[in-house]
């Protein structure tokens, strides 16, 4: 069985990768990687690297050429570059033979108005149309997203936020690189959908534990979709950055991201990682 992580130099792909080690022999693994410089401690263990860049359909369908189980980690960009780029792996994957892919998409992908839905829903369809077995990997918020908030926090400003009484199902990303892994490296889950969340909580309830984690109390400041984005002009993010920081703030507000249940014990046997430990991992790495 040969297994393949695309993207596998980003930050998930990096632990998918570090995960499948610990299980599955180094030469069953390959990475499909843009710039394969870039994977040159992978290959020094053993896996093989691989050129393809989603830009390229003709790079893919060498990079998956003998591919058994295949992990298409979405790429970055705006709705229409990605359904770009992702049609390009599947159809690659496709016409390479491949066995089984598993995609990480996003919570409630099918029925969700989140303003990044569509590129899954478009991926999600798009795999369904192959007929080849599949994963979706419906995770819903990194832990790791918040940094610079925290950031701000820990420099003594307020948790501001435009989300209301949204809740968030946060998880780290080590919980989900986990979780693929596991559907990678073991059998059984062929046509399924996990919903990957953590805990669901409202900002109030992130803050408070963020507040213990910190030992100090982290003030909130709720405000419209207007004033949060004058509050990230001001403190630096760049103009481009700002729309989709407020499309996150409307999306969590209408609850789009409220999608709980118990599919990382069904996948690790465990709940995700408490916030609390996650919280107090990127604090003393911030730190």
């Amino acid at each position: 069985m040969k297994i393949l992580v695309t993207g596998a130099t980003g930050k998930l792909g990096t632990k998918v990768v570090e995960a499948l080690l610990k299980t599955v022999p180094a030469e069953q693994l390959a990475v499909s990687v843009r710039n394969p410089e870039k994977a040159e401690a992978m290959k020094d263990r053993g896996v093989e690297v691989r050129q393809g860049d989603f830009d390229r359909p003709e790079t893919l369908e060498t990079a998956f050429a003998g591919i058994d189980r295949l992990l298409i980690i979405s790429a970055d960009g705006d709705n229409e570059t990605r359904i770009r780029q992702h049609g390009n792996a599947v159809a690659a994957a496709e016409r390479a033979g491949v066995k089984f892919i598993a995609y990480t998409s996003i919570a409630n992908a099918q029925e969700s108005n989140n303003f990044l839905a569509p590129t899954h829903k478009a991926t999600e369809e798009a795999i369904l149309k192959t007929g080849i077995p599949y994963s979706f990997l419906r995770n819903n918020w990194y832990l790791e997203n918040e940094v610079p908030s925290i950031q701000g926090v820990m420099a003594g400003a307020p948790w501001v936020t435009s989300a209301g009484g949204g809740k968030v199902g946060w998880a780290q990303q080590q919980d989900y690189a986990d979780a693929a892994a596991e559907v990678l490296s073991s059998s059984g889950h062929e046509n399924t959908i996990y919903e990957l969340s953590g805990k669901l909580l409202t900002q109030e309830e992130f803050a408070s534990v963020l507040g213990n984690v910190l030992g100090k109390e982290v003030q909130i400041q709720h405000v419209n979709d207007a004033a949060y984005a004058e509050i990230m002009k001001d403190a630096g993010l760049p103009d481009f950055l700002i729309p989709m920081l407020v499309a996150i703030q409307k999306d969590i507000r209408e609850g789009t991201l409220e999608i709980e249940n118990s599919d990382f014990e069904k996948l690790l046997g465990r709940p995700a990682t408490p916030i609390s430990e996650g919280l107090a991992q990127i604090v003393k790495a911030i730190s």
